[in-house]
């Protein structure tokens, strides 16, 4: 991993993950991408199929999480909103995503604020698998547009 994209992700981690909690103080975590353990590949009933996930933190007072997300190769992640804002770092690999209008084609290192709310759709081109590091204002959830 190059050090401007540890940069970036270290700043992300500052920033938004750094999240404070009233109830109990948040566990400590350091954690390589290659350490990572990531779930089974799912089916496509969601994200695309063969996609792998791995939660890394919830936020008891918010029920946000933070996560990390494997899309593969050729992926297609149909237009959907989510009630909560959502953060993004792409660490690997590129995207192309949609924004309400708009469509940005981002490399790693690319930050992505995803008002809740806003439809969009992520389209990994077949050239490599992506993988990118979220955090969520609230619990999760998926309204897809079309469906």
């Amino acid at each position: 991993m190059t050090r401007i994209r540890l940069f970036y992700l270290a700043i992300f981690l500052f920033i938004f993950l750094g999240c404070k909690s009233e109830k109990s103080p948040p566990e400590s975590l350091a954690i390589n991408l290659d350490d990572v353990e990531w779930g089974e590949a799912g089916d496509g009933s969601i994200a695309p199929a063969g996609t792998r996930t791995a939660l890394q933190s919830t936020n008891p007072n918010t029920g946000g999480i933070s996560y990390y997300a494997w899309f593969p190769a050729g992926g297609f992640f149909d237009e959907h909103w989510h009630t909560h804002d959502e953060y993004v770092v792409l660490i690997n690999g590129e995207v192309t995503i949609k924004l309400g209008k708009e469509i940005y084609n981002l490399k790693p290192g690319a930050f992505i604020v995803i008002p809740g709310g806003m439809p969009h759709y992520w389209d990994i081109p077949e050239t490599g698998d992506a993988i990118i590091l979220v955090k969520r204002d609230g619990p999760p959830d998926f309204h897809f547009v079309d469906r």
